[in-house]
């Protein structure tokens, strides 16, 4: 299979366009109150802490990985690529995502502040 990028890091609109294709899995690696504050659909909650442990649950497609402004995530996402996971930091992180103006969950959700 031929990777995604051969960078790290993906736009949110090209994230956008993955998700939405189903070739990807989204992973939210942020605290649990900013999970609730505002995610996107359909993204799967990983606290950063845990993600070592569920990350026989990840195998399968590509991963991207994202939180507030892309810095967790952008330290999961070379984990996971150092141990032979394609996987992903979405660039910005969701306040890029919101920035770009792409949706997010519940409605009225916000960005939490770290």
């Amino acid at each position: 299979m031929t990777p995604i990028s051969d960078l790290g890091d993906l736009s949110p609109q090209r994230v956008a366009e993955l998700d939405r294709g189903g070739e990807v899995q989204l992973v939210d690696v942020r605290e649990p109150y900013e999970h609730e504050a505002g995610r996107i659909a359909g993204a799967r909650h990983i606290e950063l802490v845990d993600l070592t442990s569920q990350a026989e649950s990840l195998v399968g497609r590509p991963i991207v990985f994202y939180c507030r402004t892309g810095a967790r995530s952008g330290m999961a996402a070379q984990a996971f690529a150092s141990a032979g996971f394609e996987a992903y930091n979405l660039d910005g992180g969701l306040e890029a995502w919101v920035g770009a103006g792409l949706p997010i969950e519940p409605e009225g959700g916000r960005v939490a502040e770290h």
